[in-house]
């Protein structure tokens, strides 16, 4: 069975630099897509970036300040942000997609973690 489990998340000043992780379970190819989602207070999930054995994207919001990456030894997905601003503040959940490509529809993900709280300090 597939579990995802994200860390990293906690309580950054704005400008900061938190590096959030998803590690894997259940699954030992990098075949699948894994992308990275978040919540904020009220908002509908946002798709922040994804990446796939072809392909990486990446939310407008976040280009050129958050950067994915994987570690297929590790079985791990990375998301370094920088530059935090306040409407970074969110629950960020990473799932997995059952195909070899992303998608920014979240409907789509089959496998989703319990989510790592973000959230600017003042």
């Amino acid at each position: 069975q597939v579990q995802l489990v994200e860390s990293g998340g906690g309580l950054v000043q704005p400008g900061g630099s938190p590096r959030l992780s998803c590690a894997a379970s259940g699954v030992t190819s990098d075949y699948y897509a894994i992308g990275w989602f978040r919540q904020a207070p009220g908002k509908e999930r946002e798709g922040v970036s994804c990446t796939s054995r072809t392909s990486i994207y990446y939310a407008d919001s976040v280009k050129g300040r958050f950067t994915i990456s994987r570690d297929n030894v590790k079985n791990t997905v990375y998301l370094q942000m920088n530059n935090l601003k306040p409407d970074d503040t969110a629950v960020y959940y990473c799932a997995m997609l059952d195909v070899s490509f992303c998608s920014r529809d979240a409907s789509r993900y089959i496998y989703w973690g319990q989510g790592t709280q973000v959230a600017g300090s003042s």
